[in-house]
């Protein structure tokens, strides 16, 4: 690690490093036969623009496979519209290479650089362009190399030969509306599914999604700020109206084509789609409501499928990394609840018990599945925001890390794992290469050590032991300097677990505290990380469950650490927005004043997948929707409140905020606003990073100074 410019504050450094990711390691992929290792990275001087690297794990040298400037010749580069989309559903804000994917040897990778197609040559270092009609996105190796396929702007799935022969199309969109090859918007925000396309191990024929979002209403963002620029057509599943249609179909390299066939009326979400060799494909399809979901096998010469599993459960049904996906000798990894417990499957048979809480599937190979996990909620010795891995195989279930402290994760293929620890005793990640238990390599991290360190004290809070970490100013005397004002940091909600034992995610907290606060992260019900049930607790309420836990963290540490709760303030982004206005137009007894970002404030301009999830359908529960939504609570606003919103956010669009404000005002309550031109959701823009930090600290210590 470095520190770089002696001039930084750490807001500003915090901002120009996004979050300290800049020259950290990522992305990694192991070579089958465990020879390499390849990653992201971007090289001292190179700044947010991220290189292609590889790892010979023989020797533990590292080699740059692919430098964008030179392929780029130094020009800048040139993202398409369709691109900037995708790096927002992934909440991508570096630059360079972002993505890659690599042929079935790890000899060939394919990535896209400013809508062009590259190739890069693992073994021998070197990186070419290939002839393709773009702009591109997403380009994926055949598994024999031969060919690399790509979706287009124009909506194409194409393929283009690896020796430069030859760029062809294999699908072409029959009308405006129809892509070929790539994830429609609710499978990139909500489901984890960024992709469109799937190899055949035989290297001869893809599964392929076409998407037509004809019947998905359009949404028009404008930029108040430039009135001569024309808005922005988004086509937005908001709560209760159509979605996108979504088929799939086997594209032969011949141009044949055939329809994968399920009762899509019933199941209209396809969730996760997996074609490994030996096996025949999987998908898995989701009803509306996600209460009841399918895992079909496909013949892949007919395109018929097959049920193999069918699961429901009576609130929701969860997606996960990994699964569903077959074990070399045929049986089928899942993740399920069952009896209370977020379990691995393997043939059928649970593996794992109440000790843990299955997050993810990792790697499957013929001697284990190894999988994250954290403590389950039988496990009461573990601290709050503890997350491990672990192998199953024939020997049982054993962790691949011992120790409590720390967050985990890893890839492995060919004998070789590749793991990244983060501790709260020290910043950024450590990348270990291993064979087994046997260390073959470090990967290093340009990454820049930040300006303060962390200092999160974790507890589990109140009677309900809502995992919670406390931040108070570095230096801080509690005999000198008596009880401080508090400022409950959360995010609070489903997907977002913010209690983590490790250090720079907790870095924002920790620089509030220096500013004279006493910090409040909390995890209450509906985040993930505990067990089924606490998730699930929000079912059709999500406004009093997650305040309520809310309310109760911060009371209950208040009987062990120095907070005034005379003066306590609330701050978040997104779902936290959405929280923290909550928090003083439901509590103005408990909150006394808010910064709220991006806050949803009327469910039903949210989108499908997510909202109904939580809240069911408008049309079946309006109730619901008027019982969560803030808009309905304007008039009881008597604290301070800052909205915050990106004008250009495609996510949460401005329409929330400005709904809220205009119910505020036809109420006659005072609040600020601050818009924020041309910013999206991420707000990765350096300026409007670090000044969001300053002006939210100056908006606190007034509004709790009045």
């Amino acid at each position: 690690m470095t520190t770089e410019n002696p001039a930084d504050t750490f807001p500003r450094q915090y901002a120009r490093t996004l979050r300290y990711t800049v020259g950290a390691p990522r992305s990694f992929t192991v070579a089958p036969d465990g020879s390499r290792v390849a990653f992201l990275r971007s090289g001292p001087g190179s700044g947010r623009a991220n290189l292609l690297w590889t790892l010979d794990t023989a020797t533990g040298e590292e080699r740059v496979a692919a430098d964008p400037a030179a392929l780029l010749g130094g020009g800048e580069e040139h993202l398409s519209a369709a691109e900037k989309a995708r790096r927002e559903r992934s909440r991508e804000g570096s630059a360079g290479i972002v993505g890659y994917a690599l042929d079935g040897a790890a000899a060939l990778a394919a990535f896209a650089l400013s809508g062009r197609l590259f190739a890069a040559d693992l073994a021998a270092g070197t990186a070419r362009e290939l002839p393709a009609a773009g702009p591109l996105l997403d380009p994926r190796p055949a598994p024999d190399g031969s060919h690399v396929a790509y979706a287009n702007t124009a909506g194409e799935l194409r393929i283009t030969r690896t020796d430069g022969s030859g760029d062809r199309a294999l699908a072409t969109p029959e009308r405006p509306g129809v892509t070929w090859g790539q994830a429609e918007f609710i499978a990139q925000e909500e489901m984890d599914r960024d992709r469109g396309f799937w190899w055949s191990p035989g290297s001869d024929r893809l599964l392929v999604a076409r998407a037509d979002d004809a019947p998905v209403q359009r949404w028009w963002i404008a930029d108040p700020a430039n009135p001569a620029s024309t808005p922005a057509e988004v086509a937005y599943p908001a709560a209760g109206t159509a979605n996108a249609e979504v088929t799939l179909w086997l594209v032969g390299l011949d141009g044949t084509r055939t329809e994968v066939g399920w009762d899509r009326e019933a199941f209209p979400y396809l969730a996760r789609v997996h074609w490994s060799a030996g096996s025949p494909p999987l998908l898995l399809v989701q009803a509306r409501d996600q209460r009841s979901q399918q895992i079909r096998t496909v013949d892949p010469a007919t395109g018929a499928t097959e049920l193999l599993v069918a699961e429901q459960d009576e609130v929701w049904l969860d997606l996960f990394p990994g699964v569903p996906a077959w074990t070399p000798d045929g049986r089928l990894v899942r993740i399920a609840d069952q009896d209370g417990v977020r379990a691995l499957l393997v043939g059928d048979q649970p593996v794992t018990d109440a000790a843990l809480h299955l997050r993810s599937v990792v790697s499957v190979t013929e001697e284990s599945v190894l999988f994250s996990a954290s403590a389950g909620a039988a496990d009461q010795e573990l601290p709050p925001g503890w997350q491990g891995l672990f192998r199953a195989g024939a020997d049982g279930v054993r962790p691949l890390v011992a120790g409590a402290d720390g967050a985990a994760s890893a890839v492995h293929a060919g004998g070789v794992t590749v793991l990244a620890t983060a501790s709260t005793e020290r910043p950024g990640t450590t990348v270990r290469v291993l064979r087994g238990d046997t260390e073959l390599a470090t990967i290093a991290s340009y990454a820049e050590t930040p300006l303060l360190t962390a200092r999160p004290l974790f507890r589990f809070a109140g009677e309900r032991r809502i995992p919670a970490a406390v931040f108070l100013p570095t230096g801080y005397d509690a005999g000198r300097d008596g009880p401080l004002p508090v400022l409950m940091d959360p995010y609070g909600g489903p997907h977002g677990q913010r209690v983590v034992r490790a250090h720079n995610p907790h870095l924002t907290s920790q620089w509030f505290a220096d500013q004279g606060f006493a910090v409040v992260v909390a995890d209450g019900r509906g985040t993930p990380g505990r067990s089924p049930a606490w998730e699930k607790a929000i079912a059709f309420d999500v406004a009093t469950v997650t305040l309520d836990d809310q309310v109760a963290a911060v009371q209950a540490l208040a009987e062990e650490f120095p907070l005034d709760l005379g003066r306590v303030a609330i701050r978040g982004w997104s779902y936290g927005g959405y929280l923290a206005a909550l928090a003083v137009l439901r509590r103005p007894d408990v909150f006394h004043a808010a910064v709220s970002g991006a806050p949803v404030t009327d469910w039903e301009l949210y989108d499908t997948h997510y909202t109904e999830r939580y809240l069911g359908h408008p049309g079946e529960r309006p109730e619901v929707y008027r019982s969560n939504s803030l808009i309905e609570d304007a008039a009881k606003l008597e604290r301070p409140l800052m909205l915050v919103h990106g004008l250009a956010d495609d996510n949460v669009v401005a329409a929330h905020t400005l709904r809220l404000s205009s119910a505020l005002l036809a109420a006659g309550r005072q609040h600020t606003v601050l818009p924020l031109s041309g910013v999206t959701h991420m707000t990765p823009q350096e300026q409007v990073a670090e000044n969001l930090l300053l002006l939210q600290v100056d908006f606190l210590r007034s509004a709790l100074a009045g």
